[in-house]
């Protein structure tokens, strides 16, 4: 079979597709035949060697796929082969053929393509996650989400429309008409001032702050705050650039970035939550109830995947770096 793999450290072009051989099916597990695989900004930072979960090079990444099972192991409670499938996988999952435990493996929603099934674990879970168990959000309750037109932006306007929530977003001009489609209040977040314009259209403050920039975007957030506002920090894009790895670059962003003493947040009645995803895969208890919870609003047509290209493996530079040039709306995927 052939995957994408990240040979070593560098810039987009260092990735490469290789041949290695089919994985055998073990018991309790499925084998998926891919058809697409998610692409996240986690991706890029595992590339870069900016993401402390990913394995050394060489490796292959990618956390969500959708395709047909192709095997089923002795034991495993899952659909049948020959099965459309959506699944959620630990690393690995840009690849022809993924073995997957059957508890992570869901059906592709009728009428969705591959490409949208790919589309759909990290973002929603993700929005899910921070909206709903990390920062109880409550009907009438105002959420700033940064990078609003990407794969989380709009998952967290989708559901945010659903749950009665007011979301102001952060993107570039060209991309507020489609955010507005969505219900969201978008403001240009090339602006220097963007956090004067956010004040002026939530004096009272933000309830819910949804940041996967971080550094000083996370200090403003912070100050953006209600009393009982929550910053919910789940991403540091701000590590990444389009080459390759600079780590006294990286050294000296990361010890300019604002701490939050507990004394000052009791103070003023704020939390700051950290959320990684990624860590969580294995943790199906909390997972899987929000899973399902989504499928069923996947189902009933309520949420949809945007999908805004899908990039052939062999194309996989140009993929890293269209997502490093912010030029998509909504998910990118890519294609065995």
């Amino acid at each position: 079979m052939r995957q994408l793999v990240i040979p070593r450290y560098g810039p987009p072009e260092v990735l490469m597709v290789r041949e290695v051989p089919d994985p055998a099916v073990t018991p309790g597990a499925v084998r998926i035949r891919v058809r697409a695989a998610g692409i996240n900004f986690s991706d890029l930072l595992a590339r870069q060697g900016l993401y402390p979960g990913s394995p050394k090079p060489p490796v292959v990444v990618g956390y969500e796929v959708a395709g047909v099972i192709d095997a089923v192991g002795a034991g495993a409670q899952a659909p049948p082969v020959g099965a459309k499938v959506i699944a959620s996988t630990k690393f690995g999952g840009q690849s022809e053929l993924v073995v997957v435990p059957a508890e992570n493996v869901f059906p592709l929603p009728s009428r969705w393509s591959f490409e949208e099934g790919a589309a759909f674990p990290v973002v929603y879970l993700t929005a899910h996650h921070m909206l709903v168990r990390i920062a109880n959000a409550q009907r009438g309750e105002s959420v700033l989400v940064h990078a609003a037109a990407g794969g989380v932006g709009l998952a967290v306007a989708e559901l945010a429309r659903l749950f009665g929530l007011r979301v102001i977003g952060l993107a570039s001009r060209p991309k507020h008409d489609i955010l507005r489609e969505y219900g969201v209040e978008p403001l240009d977040a090339r602006d220097p001032r963007w956090f004067e314009a956010v004040r002026a259209l939530a004096p009272r403050g933000i309830d819910i702050v949804l940041d996967a920039v971080g550094g000083d975007s996370w200090r403003r957030g912070y100050d953006l705050l209600a009393p009982m506002g929550r910053l919910v920090c789940y991403g540091a894009q701000e590590l990444s650039t389009g080459g390759g790895r600079n780590l006294l670059r990286t050294v000296w962003r990361v010890l300019r970035w604002p701490r939050f003493w507990p004394l000052k947040l009791m103070s003023e009645n704020k939390a700051v939550i950290g959320v990684n995803l990624g860590n969580m895969w294995e943790a199906a208890r909390i997972i899987r109830p929000q899973f399902e919870a989504l499928l069923r609003l996947a189902q009933e047509g309520k949420i949809h995947p945007k999908v805004d290209r899908a990039f052939p493996f062999e194309e996989g530079a140009a993929a890293h770096r269209y997502i490093h040039e912010r030029r998509n709306v909504g998910k990118v995927v890519l294609t065995p």
